[in-house]
């Protein structure tokens, strides 16, 4: 986002070179005009985004991974999806940036620079899955209202941080205390300073777990802008809405957290199953905690040509919020039949789990590979698009991906 400060002072000859041409009529430009060609910028430069992610909204921005971009068994930052509920902060100091934790039931309320963080709590390192709660929603129906995700608004890459746990503990953490809040300094769309973007939160007992961190590094080097640096609350398994992004407040609440995005349907669904285009009242919703079972094929790309007799090596993640990956499989025949993939222990709690599996077909012609999860409560993936919810939530169905033999 530095770019933008840059562009606002930058000479006209610093113009010509981030377009990569001389301007031509650059004398006759009026003062201060920033020429057209570097007003919209280009988010996969701007992000350090691969060019095959798929921009589903600029304001605020929402980029999304398409499947075989995933196979990566950590997450690089070129490949990670972005969602934002605000603007992206545009001037951090990382060296000024403190982080305060307030609230009714502190003990002690507690303000800490960055480098306190890192200098008195123990630092750890955990490779966790984060995925939006929209995920898939694109194939809702009814349609249902927000970015229109497919399946690649999920990562897991690895973060360094301390456990909040450690800093709740140093505040003092009230007996009456059920929830934490969090709070950050992106922008509202409307630049109102007085309202929030998103101020999401979780029970204590989740913020409490050993894997719920304040993060300062992602993949070993600092958070990029646009993930959060250079503080980011990381809690693997629940919606990514609970990992806030550019965090400088935590409360700690003796009551659900009522923060922006916390209430009505938000990160919300039905208590009970609904019909398609039912309406729901707000108090028949319930916050989403846990992600369900879930995978992913990663390789190869839908739509992979092989020769009759070839066999077709596959690969993938899978993932199950709280829960580990007990039996991964795929299918064929349309979920007829199902066969044994190997999936791999995940290399720490929270993380996605690593799936392989060499398929032969009977004879030329069109096929169609799916793959269903199953965790650790015998809870399996539907292998279509599971129960309805007006915000597109939580759809886990069978990936599948398409194959022609010739």
């Amino acid at each position: 986002m530095k770019r933008r400060d840059f562009v606002r002072k930058a000479s006209l000859s610093s113009f010509a070179t981030l377009i990569g041409a001389e301007i031509v009529f650059a004398s006759k430009m009026v003062d201060g005009y920033i020429p057209l060609a570097l007003q919209d910028p280009d988010p996969f430069k701007l992000f350090n985004k691969n060019k095959g992610m798929v921009v589903l909204n600029d304001k605020p921005w929402n980029i999304e991974a398409q499947a075989h971009l995933l196979d990566d068994p950590i997450t690089p930052n070129a490949k990670m999806f972005i969602r934002n509920n605000g603007l992206v902060p545009q001037k951090i100091n990382a060296e000024t940036w403190t982080l305060t934790v307030d609230g009714e039931s502190v003990i002690n309320k507690k303000t800490y620079s960055l480098a306190e963080l890192k200098s008195k709590f123990e630092q750890y390192t955990y490779q966790l899955t984060l995925e939006c709660g929209g995920n898939g929603r694109s194939e809702f129906d009814p349609p249902a209202k927000g970015n229109q995700w497919t399946v690649g608004a999920v990562h897991c890459a690895t973060w360094t941080g301390v456990r909040l746990r450690d800093i709740l503990n140093d505040a003092g953490i009230k007996d009456n205390a059920i929830y934490i809040g969090y709070h950050a300094v992106d922008q509202h769309l409307s630049l109102d300073p007085t309202k929030e973007p998103i101020s999401r939160g979780c029970p204590i007992s989740k913020a409490i777990q050993d894997e719920t961190i304040l993060a300062f590094k992602m993949n070993g080097e600092d958070i990029p802008i646009a993930h959060g640096y250079p503080l980011r609350l990381v809690a693997g398994g629940w919606p990514a809405s609970v990992s806030g992004k550019w965090i400088n407040r935590i409360s700690i609440r003796n009551k659900v957290h009522d923060g922006t995005k916390m209430m009505g349907t938000a990160y919300r669904v039905p208590c009970e199953s609904v019909a398609p285009g039912s309406k729901v009242k707000d108090e028949d919703m319930c916050i989403i905690e846990s992600m369900p079972v879930k995978s992913l094929i990663t390789f190869p790309k839908s739509g992979a040509v092989i020769k009759k007799g070839e066999s077709l090596k596959i690969s993938g993640h899978a993932w199950a919020g709280e829960l580990e990956v007990s039996k991964m499989e795929y299918s064929i025949d349309f979920g007829s039949t199902w066969n044994n993939c190997i999936v791999a222990n995940p290399p720490n709690r929270l993380a996605w789990q690593r799936f392989t599996a060499s398929i032969d077909f009977p004879k030329k012609g069109y096929y169609e590979v799916w793959a269903r999860a199953t965790d650790t409560n015998g809870t399996a993936q539907p292998m279509l698009l599971p129960g309805w919810n007006p915000k597109g939530y939580l759809n886990n169905a069978c990936h599948r991906i398409a194959v022609k033999v010739k």
